[in-house]
């Protein structure tokens, strides 16, 4: 796919403007997605000392 179009007069082809923004769109999900599943697995690993400290003292966990 390429930026020229014979058939505008300004010949900037609308699906390369389509194509580039939803290209932009999609490197922002996949960082903020991978931003995420590393917070995500540092709380995971957070939550899994906290329990084991709780079961070490023999501390039931508390209700959500």
């Amino acid at each position: 796919m390429n930026d020229y179009c014979a058939f505008s007069k300004s010949h900037k082809c609308l699906k390369w403007t389509d194509y580039e923004l939803t290209r932009y769109e999609l490197e922002k999900a996949d960082k903020l997605c991978h931003c995420n599943q590393i917070e995500i697995q540092k709380l995971n690993d957070y939550i899994e000392l906290l329990q084991s400290l709780l079961d070490k003292n023999e501390i039931e966990y508390p209700d959500i």
